[in-house]
């Protein structure tokens, strides 16, 4: 028995977990239970041998990816997106050597960002890079595939600079709305209408307009989200009960914004549409938090970039700073 009552009625757990040429552990405990509980969480522990180091994982990156995709990537909406982007960067770690997961420590991560950068990205894409393939090895874990640490585990993001944000005015956007036509002006027009992004509209059915109210089915993060427009507009974009609703063509959006608008900055294109809805609803006086519900935004943090379009957004600080309340 490891357990044994003592005279002064306390339990004395004494055990060797790894036999009797291991280590002994020995502890006092007040209650036979608690003892009972000590010894069960020792031989557990011992038994997944947590004490000796797991051997390093010399398995291929490629090899990794294909089972992130069986386990994670092909259920989720953005996997064939996610695997071409992972196949990316596992070719581009691999022109610098690093081909398996062992050779994937805390230095050639660096080394990886510190290339990516050399070629012109900038820190908020290479911290994409990075959170797609920590995401990877997150997944492994989470499935019982990947047995050793988070290579990722003591990795920081870059710093960010701030992205210049733009939106349309109002005039620019009767200008956008009165050059397209087709499909492509009642995709840019729900765009505007509902703050979703260029994706998530142009793939719309008919099925996913109920009553007035729209719900986008594949999202970003893979959740529904539903925002209510008017008649006129359901009226207009639903010319059939089920099916694609549009067959658009986004780079006729794209090059129309441009003309449009030509200081739009690099890489927003369409997206300068989901901006200008929120910039417009705080403008206009709309609900941070109802906003971040409509844009489906996982926190408040990421809304708050459009707080200060608010009307009153900070207007208290003219009411009471300490000069208010003094007479000269």
């Amino acid at each position: 028995m490891s357990i044994k009552k003592l005279t002064d009625a306390t339990y004395l757990v004494d055990i060797r977990p790894q036999g009797c040429d291991g280590k002994r552990i020995r502890r006092k405990f007040n209650t036979k239970g608690e003892a009972q509980i000590f010894e069960r969480y020792i031989i557990a522990r011992y038994q997944d041998k947590a004490w000796l180091d797991k051997s390093a994982d010399r398995r291929k990156l490629t090899e990794l990816l294909s089972l992130w995709w069986v386990y994670h990537g092909k259920h989720h909406v953005r996997g064939e997106i996610d695997r071409s982007r992972l196949h990316s960067i596992v070719n581009h770690l691999s022109e610098m050597g690093v081909t398996r997961a062992d050779q994937l420590t805390h230095k050639a991560i660096i080394d990886y960002r510190i290339m990516m950068l050399d070629l012109g990205l900038k820190p908020a894409s290479v911290n994409r890079h990075q959170a797609i393939l920590s995401g990877m090895f997150t997944k492994l874990i989470s499935a019982g595939e990947y047995h050793n640490a988070h290579p990722f585990r003591e990795v920081k993001k870059l710093r960010e600079g701030t992205t210049e944000m733009a939106y349309l005015t109002t005039d620019e956007i009767k200008a956008l709305l009165q050059t397209l036509e087709g499909d492509n002006l009642k995709v840019a027009q729900l765009c505007l209408a509902t703050g979703g992004r260029w994706g998530e509209v142009s793939n719309l059915k008919g099925e996913h307009i109920i009553k007035n109210v729209i719900t986008f089915m594949k999202t970003k993060n893979g959740k529904r989200r539903s925002v209510p427009v008017s008649d006129e507009l359901v009226r207009n974009i639903k010319t059939k009960a089920s099916g694609r609703l549009f067959v658009s063509n986004y780079n006729t959006v794209r090059m129309t914004l441009r003309k449009v608008k030509p200081d739009l900055p690099k890489g927003q294109a369409a997206h300068v549409l989901r901006h200008t809805f929120a910039t417009h609803f705080m403008m206009n006086g709309g609900n941070i938090i109802t906003l971040q519900r409509v844009l489906g935004h996982a926190t408040i943090q990421q809304t708050m970039t459009y707080a200060h379009f608010a009307p009153g957004y900070l207007q208290d600080a003219i009411t009471f700073n300490p000069l208010n309340s003094i007479t000269v």
